[in-house]
């Protein structure tokens, strides 16, 4: 038997002390703490005053001190050399952005109510991904706090926060960020994030941070005025180059990136973290940074308990195997082919990185069963193998989802699936997603059917838009459909107000969309409370292929009675007669409708049984589940 990849064991904490980097006020005043290795001198230099305190060098490039007299908001930068000033690489905030001053901010200040919270596990959560800026009007942490009881009556669980981090200009997706200690002055003052997570954890929400580890945002990052040890280019990376994390001088970059981590954990109560491109973190030391994360990051938590999720576009089990066996000791991957496979299924489209799926039902049986359809197989798109087995990994291990910031990004326009694809077929897939034993995810607005697009929108100087939005139109040249003049003369430009403006959420739509609100309501209330799926175990799940786009999943429960999912995504099947034992229920048992994506209160055009006496017939592109009954009962 196969061991399993992911084990509930929690990790001892790493064993090496975590840095005191920043400022931190302490009785004599503020503790300064940088490290500056090529300096010989570095001042703490107050603004606007010009009052200097100079730190002492001490072990490992390292400078500190205490500036007596100072306190909480003061302002500061570092004067390196008796040359330039610079903002403090682990400053908290930066209220007039990246290239400003640091502030001073007080880590014990703010009032917490959440001393009860005792944090969440994977299992049973249904995650929802935000972009603050873009998730109200204002775009605020304080804004976004008013919508909170809607997402938790919808069936919410986990608020995927995307990055946060301090970033150049006014509107950026977060994956340009620099000073990754400091909450984005954008989305509010230096205690609305804490604020965001207390009130969500005052309702019974939890909440995680995207975090990015693979690289530096292109305007703001002052690190390398510090130390030229941050990057190396010996390992490859398709944003510059790559952050040194195994060179001769990387525990200290090692420690910024741990440090950091635990950070956002210990100060800001948060229930976990989403790591980005977790591919392109490279390390070849006997123990990958990620490990060393995810350590910190869990005995940060405490007694808490906190999930760790890893995108990696590369799908390999490392990340959700446990550290002590090579692996980065993550909870949970992103399932990319899960996505793939479906967007494939609901547009038609096979180019650029959908070239190697069909869409068909054979790989929806298997996803849900196995978890990456690519897990060795060679892969034409990249012209190599790709994936890795997952093993007895659990169901709630792999993340799903229809639609993300990428994938809703990555078209044209920005536009959402219900824009590609019709009513039925996307509640049948979405049903597929929301039942199936991982753990799936939303993206912003999917559950009363946004109109608003999201496009990619990046705010940066002069010299850096146009090029920014060049890189854009290549990226999209990989689907044919937009390489053509026509399409790339309509590249939504990331740095126009107005790009970021059709971005936003249009609050307005969820009274409209009532129909869509239910639909997700109520499948979330299904996988939440039936005693079977609710489970997610995949290893009591088998799936049968009825033709190209149909299909059943069953779960197998003696105590409970079995549940069959019927899909079909194209015209309507008749299937009869039925030479599949998959449809056959339990002996002395009959099927029983519970839920069809049909329903009139989702804007169905009305229910037509599956199973029609002895004749099976699966509506047109629709979702129906039916329980296994005592024949007795029935």
């Amino acid at each position: 038997m196969n061991e399993p990849l992911v084990r509930p064991v929690r990790l001892a904490a790493a064993p090496t002390r975590l840095p005191d980097l920043g400022a931190t006020p302490c009785n004599d005043g503020v503790h300064f703490r940088v490290w500056a290795p090529r300096a010989k001198r570095i001042e703490v230099v107050v603004e606007p005053d010009g009052q200097a305190f100079p730190l002492e060098v001490v072990r490992d490039g390292y400078h500190a001190g205490v500036a007596p007299g100072l306190g909480a908001g003061t302002l500061y930068r570092y004067r390196v050399d008796g040359g330039e000033r610079y903002p403090d690489p682990c400053s908290r905030f930066q209220p007039d952005g990246p290239h400003g001053p640091s502030l001073v901010v007080d880590p014990l200040a703010f009032t917490w109510s959440d001393a009860g919270w005792r944090g969440i596990s994977l299992h049973g959560q249904v995650i929802y991904e935000m972009h603050v800026g873009a998730f109200t009007t204002s775009g605020t942490f304080d804004a976004a706090i008013e919508k909170l009881q809607f997402l938790k009556d919808v069936g919410i669980t986990v608020l995927e926060v995307m990055p946060v981090n301090e970033f150049a200009g006014h509107w950026n997706w977060g994956y340009d960020g620099v000073d990754l200690f400091a909450p984005a002055h954008a989305y509010g003052d230096a205690e609305a994030f804490k604020r965001f997570v207390d009130a969500a954890h005052r309702i019974g929400l939890a909440v995680i941070l995207d975090v990015v580890y693979n690289h530096f945002g292109p305007d703001g990052n002052y690190l390398g005025c510090y130390s030229d040890h941050y990057t190396t280019t010996r390992h490859a990376n398709e944003w510059g180059d790559a952050i040194d994390f195994d060179g001769p001088q990387s525990r200290p970059v090692r420690d910024f990136f741990v440090a950091n981590a635990a950070y956002w954990i210990a100060e800001f109560h948060l229930d976990g973290l989403r790591i980005d491109a977790t591919q392109t973190i490279a390390d070849d030391s006997a123990l990958h940074v990620l490990g060393e994360i995810s350590r910190a990051a869990r005995a940060a938590a405490g007694e808490r308990s906190i999930i760790l999720v890893a995108e990696n576009e590369a799908q390999d089990n490392r990340c959700i195997r446990p550290v002590e066996d090579g692996g980065f000791g993550l909870d949970a991957m992103w399932n990319d082919d899960y996505h793939h496979a479906a967007r494939v299924a609901l547009t038609g489209r096979r180019e650029g990185y959908y070239t190697d799926y069909r869409g068909h039902a054979q790989e929806f049986v298997s996803a849900v069963k196995r978890g990456f359809l690519y897990q060795g197989q060679w892969y034409s798109w990249q012209k190599k193998g790709r994936g890795s087995p997952i093993g007895n990994a659990p169901g709630a291990a792999m993340v799903v989802f229809t639609q993300n910031h990428d994938q809703v990004g990555n078209s044209l326009w920005g536009e959402r699936l219900q824009k590609m694809t019709s009513a039925r077929r996307l509640r049948a897939i979405t049903a597929l997603t929301l039942l199936s034993p991982g753990t799936p995810l939303l993206f912003m607005g999917e559950e009363f059917g946004a109109s608003s697009p999201f496009p990619f929108f990046a705010d940066h100087h002069d010299e850096l838009l146009p090029l920014v939005h060049e890189g854009r139109k290549e990226f999209l040249r990989q689907f044919p459909d937009y390489a053509t003049p026509e399409a790339q003369a309509c590249v939504p430009d990331p740095g126009d107000p107005e790009t970021y403006g059709r971005a936003k959420l249009d609050w307005a739509e969820c009274e409209a969309n009532k129909q869509v609100v239910a639909f997700y309501t109520d499948l979330l209330q299904l996988r939440r409370e039936d005693p079977v799926i609710g489970q997610q175990l995949r290893e009591c799940i088998d799936g049968a292929v009825l033709s190209d786009k149909a299909f059943v999943i069953r779960w197998f429960d003696a105590e409970h009675g079995d549940r069959l999912l019927c899909i079909n995504l194209g015209d309507e099947l008749d299937f009869t007669p039925a030479p599949e034992p998959l449809l056959a229920p339990p002996q002395g048992w009959t099927w029983k409708r519970i839920w069809s994506s049909d329903d009139p209160s989702y804007g169905g055009m009305g229910i037509l049984e599956a199973l029609r006496e002895s004749r099976w017939a699966l509506p047109p592109e629709n979702a129906t589940l039916l329980v296994a009954t005592p024949i007795a009962a029935a």
